[in-house]
């Protein structure tokens, strides 16, 4: 098979190239760039501000020129970026990725699109969208192992298990069109000698694009007032009516949150998800399990028994170091501070790690705490973890110069960090 010219795996330690997106306002009609991870934007021209929903997926396209003698063909990719974290024997490794890989078989299509992604504007695809479009053949996750298999080519043996975290999942369509061979629509340059035996099979089963995004209202659906929230944020807060909701794709959907309150002046609140779980494979239903298991320093109390355990995952994303540590520190001391229903009145840290997300990290975090390290090997692969519940739960640090400071967890976080965050 062809590729695109460039590799189709790019890698970063930290910081990773948003792709682009070209729009369209919807409420006065002016152009627009949004970058792949935006969820709520905000109007340069009328100053509207929208909260983007999709209905699973986003699906983009590059846009290519159109001719009058040659209809064009868009072919399906499935792309994935992301950060995988890797247990092997010596230890958890993490790589950046961002990926693709065709989303229905053949011979005569490239096999991805390379950097194309990160290079060049896309735009939306939407029922208005000219041009055939070839439907995927192949569910994203039955081309996921061909990314785990690439990975797994580069990493010591045994792996024992691996977790895409802070990612995203899209499917591009790359415009194509067809004389006596296949041609790549954005260069004009033949990628094949001859037409795919399945085209005409292929083009039948093509249906006009669906409707799969769309704009609501950045308005508390409660009170009316304005939402607060980044441009990437997966939740989005109201400080008039103190709710908290979280967009799915039949709009904005209210969630259940708390936060542990700390006196002074200099406060922000980091997001957290407090994720409780039945695991199957080792004991770890109560603190006293937790300090067994870590191996923690502690003399167990007989009360410890009585104390449930859960893992605590930032929401929030940050350096692939830097959210191991964090998560660890945190659920090893397992806050037992009195929540508070309802929004602190301090600057508050947006939630760009969704709890889905942070439900694949869980096994990794465990990874991290066992002791000894040889229980990896005859046990990892063996334990199953059923999430029951969550709660978002905002921890207060404080503020100093060019730190965030946690003093009950002894937990420091460089603010560049969250700075350079965004592009994760």
């Amino acid at each position: 098979m062809k590729t695109f010219p460039n590799p189709s795996i790019a890698t970063s330690a930290v910081k990773s190239s948003n792709l682009l997106i070209s729009h369209q306002c919807p409420q006065c009609g002016a152009p627009a760039i949004l970058e792949e991870a935006d969820r709520l934007f905000t109007c340069a021209y009328c100053r509207v501000r929208s909260c983007l929903l999709q209905n699973d997926y986003f699906r983009y396209l590059f846009p290519g020129p159109h001719s009058e003698n040659n209809d064009l063909i868009f072919f399906p990719y499935w792309r994935f970026k992301g950060t995988v974290f890797s247990c092997v024997s010596d230890g958890i490794r993490h790589r950046f990725i961002d990926v693709s890989h065709q989303a229905l078989p053949s011979q005569c299509f490239p096999v991805s699109i390379g950097l194309r992604s990160q290079a060049l504007k896309m735009q939306f695809v939407l029922p208005e969208s000219s041009g055939r479009f070839i439907p995927p053949h192949l569910p994203f996750s039955s081309v996921l192992p061909v990314f785990e298999d690439r990975l797994k080519a580069t990493l010591p043996k045994p792996v024992f298990h691996q977790a895409f975290i802070g990612d995203s999942f899209s499917l591009i369509y790359s415009p194509f069109f067809i004389k006596d061979k296949v041609y790549d629509g954005l260069l004009n340059q033949p990628v094949s000698s001859e037409p795919p035996e399945d085209l005409d099979a292929w083009l039948s089963s093509a249906k006009p694009p669906s409707k799969n995004i769309r704009f609501v209202p950045a308005l508390c659906p409660s009170c009316g007032w304005d939402l607060d929230g980044h441009r990437n944020s997966m939740i989005f807060t109201c400080k008039n009516c103190h709710s908290v909701w979280r967009t799915d794709k039949n709009g904005l959907k209210k969630m259940k949150f708390a936060f542990i309150f700390e006196p002074g002046d200099n406060i922000i609140y980091l997001p957290f998800w407090r994720i409780t779980a039945d695991i199957e494979g080792i004991r770890l239903q109560s603190y006293a399990d937790l300090v067994k298991l870590a191996n923690l320093p502690k003399a167990c109390q007989n009360n410890w028994k009585d104390i449930p355990f859960s893992f605590w995952v930032p929401g929030f994303k940050v350096r692939p170091q830097t959210f191991i540590r964090i998560s660890q520190d945190i659920t090893l001391g397992q806050p037992n501070e009195k929540l508070i229903r309802e929004l602190p009145d301090a600057a508050v840290h947006p939630v760009t790690l969704p709890v889905e997300e942070a439900v694949q990290s869980l096994k990794i975090h465990l990874a991290g705490f066992m002791k000894p390290r040889k229980l990896l090997s005859s046990m990892l692969e063996e334990i199953i973890i059923k999430p029951k519940t969550d709660l978002l739960v905002y921890i207060p640090f404080l503020q100093t110069a060019h730190e965030l400071i946690q003093p009950r967890f002894q937990l420091a976080l460089n603010k560049n960090q969250l700075a350079l965050a965004w592009n994760l």
